[in-house]
C-alpha cells in the first residue's frame, strides 16, 4: 500500500503547468465540483477563511474522489497547524508570510520527515491509510510525494531569497503579488516596478535553484505567466466565480426590462 500520488509533483516534474483554484467556501459540494471540471490542485485556505479541521478533511476527500490534489495555506502557528492537513491527506501545505532563511529552515524541519526534518510521526490518520503502510514506506513516501510551498509576499525575505530557495523539503516558491504591493505601501498596485522585479526575481531564483516558482494569475496573464516559467498557477476563486455568474443573471434581466 502507498500514498495517494501528487497530481501536482507529478506534472511539474514532468515540466507541465500545474492548474490551482482557490476556494474560500467549506462545502465540500465545492470542492467536488472543481475536481469534477478537471483542475489539478485546489487551495483550501486556514490563513484567512474561518474554517475547521473537519471542514478542510471533507474537502480534502472530496477532491480525492476524483484524484485531484488539495493544498492547505496554514495558519502561522504551531507545527500542529502545518501538519494537521497532511495528516488529513492534503497534498500539500502552503506557509504564508515566509520572513527569512532561519524560517524557511523551520518550516522544512517541522514539515518533513527524516532525513530532512523532524516532523512528528503517526501514520494513524488518512495519509497513513491508518496504519496499513509500514513506517518506513509512509517517511519515505511522504517526503516523496507531499509538496511544502512557502510564500515571498514582503519585501524582507529578498535578501536571502537565494539561500532560501537551497533549503531542502521546500518544493515551491509563490510568489503573492497583493501582499507584496501592500508591504511596500502600494496596496493593489501589482504592476508598481517593485512588484514586478520581485515576480520576475522569485521566479528565477527558484529555476536557478532546482525548485518550482508558483504565483497567482488572472485569464489575461496565465499565458505571460507561464511564459516567465512559473509553473504552479492559480487562477480564480469560488467566490469571484459565483459574483461573476450572478451578476451576468441579473444583468440579463435587467437588459429585458
Amino acid at each position: 500500500m502507498q500514498l495517494r500520488p501528487s497530481r501536482v509533483l507529478k506534472k511539474l516534474r514532468a515540466g507541465k503547468l500545474a492548474c490551482c483554484v482557490k476556494l474560500n467556501l467549506t462545502d465540500p459540494c465545492v470542492a467536488e465540483i472543481a475536481a469534477l471540471c478537471g483542475v489539478d490542485c485546489i487551495w483550501l485556505d486556514r490563513e484567512h477563511v474561518p474554517c475547521d479541521l473537519q471542514e478542510i478533511g471533507n474537502q480534502v476527500r472530496a477532491a480525492k474522489i476524483h484524484d485531484v490534489d488539495t493544498m492547505v495555506r496554514v495558519p502561522r502557528g504551531s507545527y500542529s497547524d502545518m501538519i494537521h492537513p497532511l495528516e488529513m491527506d492534503a497534498a500539500g501545505i502552503m506557509v504564508p508570510h515566509l520572513m527569512s532563511l532561519e524560517d524557511a529552515k523551520r518550516v522544512a524541519w517541522q514539515t518533513r520527515f527524516h532525513p530532512i526534518g523532524r516532523r512528528p510521526i503517526d501514520g494513524g490518520n488518512s495519509d497513513g491509510a491508518y496504519c496499513m503502510i509500514s513506517l518506513p514506506d509512509y517517511v519515505r513516501q511522504a517526503n516523496q510525494q507531499r509538496f511544502v510551498i512557502v510564500q515571498i509576499e514582503d519585501p524582507e525575505p529578498m535578501e536571502e531569497l537565494d539561500q532560501i530557495a537551497q533549503v531542502e523539503g521546500i518544493d515551491i516558491i509563490l510568489f503573492g503579488p497583493g501582499d507584496f504591493s501592500h508591504a511596500i505601501g502600494e496596496p493593489g498596485n501589482i504592476n508598481h516596478p517593485r512588484v514586478v522585479e520581485a515576480r520576475r526575481r522569485v521566479v528565477e531564483t527558484a529555476k536557478r535553484h532546482g525548485k518550482f516558482a508558483g504565483t497567482v494569475a488572472s485569464f489575461d496573464t496565465l499565458a505571460e505567466t507561464a511564459a516567465m516559467g512559473y509553473q504552479f498557477i492559480n487562477v480564480s476563486a469560488d467566490v469571484v466565480i459565483l459574483g461573476e455568474e450572478f451578476r451576468r443573471v441579473s444583468k440579463a434581466f435587467a437588459e429585458i426590462q
